[in-house]
């Protein structure tokens, strides 16, 4: 039996997915690799209050990396240089710190390799089953990375992601600028288009930038909170989307 997409969803004209906690789980992986690293760096330099979880979603979940290590470490009244992205992950700036969290991460995703929410995997076929455009927007610069390790990225034609981010000198989510390029780049009128996020920053990127339907997945980030952001829909779970799913 060939399931069909949310009748929600079939009233617009494209599907712009966030991929870390929206597609895949590699956002616990992240998380990991975030608090591996901080941890480290807070104990070399005896930054307090210690990392927590909390500081993962106020600063870090949805934004570019090295935007979420400066605004983490602003949150600490710890000021370094911005730096290059080339620089080495020894090296005392915010990039070389970037870099450092992306090293741990990059070791996570070889050992463990990484597998689709069978949830989004549905909602994919049965978007698929209609011929809706759809594109992956991520802040990550390892979506590519991500996407071949979950074996899903034939599935999208269009990726805008940190590195092309980079490239284009898009501003990091809550601005709406990479959705903006999702939606242009399928030929997709914003207010026409939907938007899947997991983090408060990307579902405030959607709402400030007037997408037709901003959807939060509650991953943990909260229901109030993705509903404060600006989401017009929440669930847990991509296969509440999908017609008929059992």
């Amino acid at each position: 039996m060939t399931h069909r997409p949310d009748p929600r969803l079939a009233e617009f004209d494209a599907v712009l997915f966030d991929l870390d906690g929206v597609l895949t789980p590699t956002a616990e992986v992240h998380m990991h690799a975030w608090q591996t690293m901080f941890d480290e760096l807070f104990a070399d330099w005896a930054i307090t209050p210690p990392y927590t979880e909390h500081d993962y979603y106020a600063y870090v979940d949805g934004k570019k990396r090295y935007d979420g290590v400066a605004g983490l470490l602003r949150s600490r009244d710890v000021e370094v240089p911005w730096g290059d992205p080339s620089d080495d992950a020894s090296e005392p700036t915010v990039c070389g710190i970037g870099n450092r969290k992306n090293d741990v991460f990059m070791r996570v995703l070889d050992r463990d390799g990484i597998a689709a929410f069978p949830g989004s995997l549905a909602l994919m076929d049965a978007l698929r089953s209609v011929s809706m455009p759809v594109a992956v927007v991520s802040s990550s610069k390892n979506a590519g990375p991500v996407l071949d390790a979950a074996g899903i990225r034939d599935r999208f034609p269009v990726v805008v992601d940190g590195l092309v981010a980079e490239q284009r000198h898009l501003p990091s989510k809550p601005a709406p600028d990479v959705f903006f390029e999702g939606a242009r780049a399928l030929g997709a009128d914003p207010a026409r288009t939907v938007v899947v996020e997991d983090a408060i920053a990307g579902v405030e990127a959607g709402a400030a930038g007037g997408f037709g339907l901003v959807i939060g997945v509650d991953r943990g980030a909260g229901r109030e909170a993705l509903r404060a952001a600006g989401a017009d829909l929440i669930v847990n779970d991509l296969i509440d989307l999908v017609e008929n799913a059992e």
